[in-house]
């Protein structure tokens, strides 16, 4: 049986093999993705300053009976975190999976990005 110390510490190894190879800098902060059971979150992180430009998490769309850990939720919050980077003059960014799979929300968030503008 495995554990969820085991499945987190696996995932851990992975995220650290990814930022190995993806960094920010300011003209094309890095892209970062955090999955929960109920949410997603994402921000936009310049790594040469160590600060963070712009957030967007499934917490900001709660409405009574809205599902939060799902999908339809991570595409919305794709297409937040687009608007706001391009509020502020940024278009390109690196994705970062955070170790996560490429698929399912992890991807939604990915796709409505692109679709919003986003070039990575």
């Amino acid at each position: 049986m495995v554990h969820e110390s085991d499945k987190r510490r696996a995932r851990e190894k992975r995220h650290a093999r990814v930022r190995s190879r993806v960094e920010g800098g300011p003209a094309r902060p890095r892209l970062c993705v955090f999955r929960s059971l109920k949410h997603i979150y994402v921000q936009a992180i310049d790594d040469a300053r160590g600060v963070t430009l712009a957030s967007a998490s499934s917490l900001e769309l709660r409405a009574p009976k809205a599902g939060c850990g799902n999908v339809e939720a991570a595409r919305k919050v794709g297409s937040l975190i687009a608007e706001r980077l391009k509020e502020k003059g940024l278009e390109q960014v690196v994705f970062d999976r955070g170790g996560y799979l490429y698929h399912g929300r992890v991807k939604a968030v990915a796709d409505a990005a692109r679709a919003a503008g986003l070039k990575f």
